[in-house]
């Protein structure tokens, strides 16, 4: 696992031989489950190194201790798990509307024994205009999900006022971050930073958008409408 002790030293990330041996099982338990359903299309093990696991905790610092983070449209658990392996200080849902992937990501938490993070079968835009979930988390996080402004709209009436969304985007995220300022605006957000991630082959950005006002109640629309129908 040498190529992701240098990955995370390469993005200042504490770690110890817990960590390596925490994402070591992640992996080996990520292909085991891939061989049943359709968890990943990436099998190789430096690939699941630098595009999942270093790639994930890439924007680790961007979240405030002790945050409470939901991952939207987690998948197999990327970026949320991986950021909770190497910051236990984050109480962390991980959010799908697929069942069989979060029973997966149950049963990782439990191997790893890891406190302080779940997974909620839910609809973004069910969520967004669920009490329990509205505005109820200090951070959001979403990575290879849908365009910005549709992104926006699945994410920020999630993240109370104050708090922080982060979108994970591919080397054109800048052209996508201004296409939705009007999107951000609407949703209660203001952009506050677009910060580039480079290591070895990987480059993409991390789109920070802070809450600076609640989003209006209007927001989400009902499921299917924002992807539909972005906000534009």
């Amino acid at each position: 696992m040498d190529a992701l002790r240098k990955g995370l030293a390469h993005f200042d990330v504490p770690f110890d031989d817990e960590t390596i041996r925490r994402f070591s099982r992640y992996e080996a338990l990520l292909l085991e489950w891939n061989e049943k359903m359709n968890l990943t299309a990436i099998t190789a093990h430096d690939e699941i190194i630098h595009k999942h696991f270093v790639d994930s905790v890439s924007f680790h610092a961007l979240l405030p201790k002790g945050a409470h983070l939901i991952d939207v449209g987690t998948g197999a658990g990327f970026p949320g798990l991986p950021l909770k392996i190497v910051r236990p200080d984050l109480t962390v849902t991980l959010m799908d509307a697929l069942k069989k992937r979060l029973t997966f990501l149950d049963a990782v938490c439990e191997d790893l024994s890891l406190a302080d993070i779940k997974t909620l079968h839910m609809r973004a835009e069910d969520a967004g205009n669920d009490p329990l979930c509205r505005e109820q988390f200090d951070a959001a996080c979403a990575r290879a999900v849908a365009s910005l402004p549709v992104l926006c709209e699945y994410c920020m009436p999630l993240v109370k006022k104050g708090g922080v969304f982060l979108a994970l985007k591919g080397p054109d995220g800048r052209e996508e971050a201004e296409k939705s300022k009007k999107a951000i605006k609407i949703l209660g957000g203001e952009l506050v930073e677009i910060r580039d991630v480079c290591w070895q082959n990987m480059e993409h950005v991390v789109i920070v958008i802070r809450k600076t006002s609640h989003t209006p109640s209007k927001y989400p629309r009902k499921a299917g409408k924002p992807k539909n129908s972005p906000i534009s």
